[in-house]
């Protein structure tokens, strides 16, 4: 067979995932069946206006998978060339955002897309922006593979954490004896990440907490806009319940980014994934807790502010065939974009305790 129509085939059956794992010259990783923490678990507190968090049965948190995995994510061994951490791209100090439009990997490597907040990331039911991840433990092990974010092959990343000091007895004393395991590291990330909740906003006292004075008049008449179908419409998909409000309904919308001067889309997002043809252009609705804090927006990073942001979508987007049907021209004056935006910075949380590096 032509090597061309071969090289075209394979990328046409194998998935992006698997061949990103054999481009770094390793095997799919199978699980650990003894990875499991055998310390009593703990519970994870939830601010005002925010639910339980979801809790895999197989990865309850315990003091030490969570001590142990802030530990990983704040360690920069492993990566390649032992420059970049977890939180390089997802800094406590930028809510767990990076502040650039695409982030730096190994040797200055830069992706494609925007690194989204890990806060409230829990919640999400399937992770980044194309929801390639169905849980945060395989979120966790998927960016110290990638050649262009951390770029080491898991069976090296253990290997070499192996040999690092402590590492051996801290994993022995969250998992019980045994060898370190690519399934105990993202067990231990995930498992600290659970803990970065994010909640008790100016929004969350007086929406669930009874305080009127909690918010501006502006930000009162904001969020009037935001729930308002015909006016702001963003509540479709930034969702308020009655109890909490995650700001997301964790589906995928094409709302007209990443549109070429040809009008093609510069990313499928999530069609890579699930080959459909409504997927085309769509990606993952982010939260909208601490968004003033988190810039630059969307998926590619190209929206700078947020009063860019309303007006991306007062103009309807970007159109394309793909478009969904909920993005709409709105009739928005000068007086309410600015009500809205007070709004959005009325999301700005708490940020958890015990979040920054184990040193501090």
């Amino acid at each position: 067979m032509d090597r061309a129509i071969l090289t075209k085939t394979v990328f046409a059956v194998v998935p992006l995932s698997l061949l990103l794992l054999i481009s770094c010259g390793e095997k799919p990783k199978v699980a650990d069946a003894t990875a499991k923490p055998i310390g009593q678990p703990i519970e994870i507190p939830t601010p005002l206006g925010l639910p339980p968090v979801p809790i895999p049965a197989d990865n309850p948190p315990t003091a030490d998978t969570v001590a142990l995995g802030r530990r990983l994510y704040y360690d920069t061994q492993l990566s390649a060339d032992d420059t970049v951490a977890c939180s390089n791209c997802h800094n406590p100090a930028l809510a767990f955002t990076d502040g650039r439009p695409v982030s730096l990997g190994v040797g200055g490597k830069t992706g494609t897309r925007n690194a989204p907040t890990v806060l409230n990331a829990a919640y999400h039911p399937l992770q980044f922006w194309d929801g390639r991840a169905k849980t945060l433990e395989d979120q966790a092990g998927g960016p110290i593979q990638n050649p262009v974010e951390m770029n080491q092959p898991h069976d090296v990343m253990v290997a070499k954490i192996g040999k690092l000091k402590d590492y051996q007895a801290a994993f022995d004393k969250a998992f019980g004896p045994g060898p370190i395991t690519a399934d105990k590291v993202e067990k231990s990330i995930a498992s600290f990440e659970r803990t970065l909740i994010s909640g008790n906003s100016p929004f969350d006292r007086y929406q669930f907490g009874g305080d009127k004075t909690a918010l501006s008049d502006s930000a009162v008449r904001g969020l009037a806009i935001f729930r308002d179908k015909q006016k702001g419409n963003c509540v479709t998909c930034h969702t308020i319940d009655d109890k909490f409000a995650l700001f997301t309904d964790g589906k995928f919308h094409n709302i007209g980014v990443g549109i070429d001067a040809n009008g093609e889309l510069k990313d499928l997002g999530r069609y890579e994934q699930t080959h459909a043809e409504a997927d085309r252009g769509a990606f993952r609705t982010p939260t909208l807790r601490n968004i003033a804090k988190t810039a630059p927006y969307m998926h590619d990073g190209s929206v700078k502010t947020l009063k860019d942001v309303v007006d991306f979508y007062v103009g309807g987007g970007t159109s394309n065939p793909h478009l969904d049907k909920e993005i709409k021209e709105l009739k928005l004056k000068g007086p309410e974009r600015a009500d809205l935006v007070a709004f959005l910075e009325s999301l700005t949380c708490e940020m958890p305790a015990n979040a920054g590096p184990p040193n501090q």
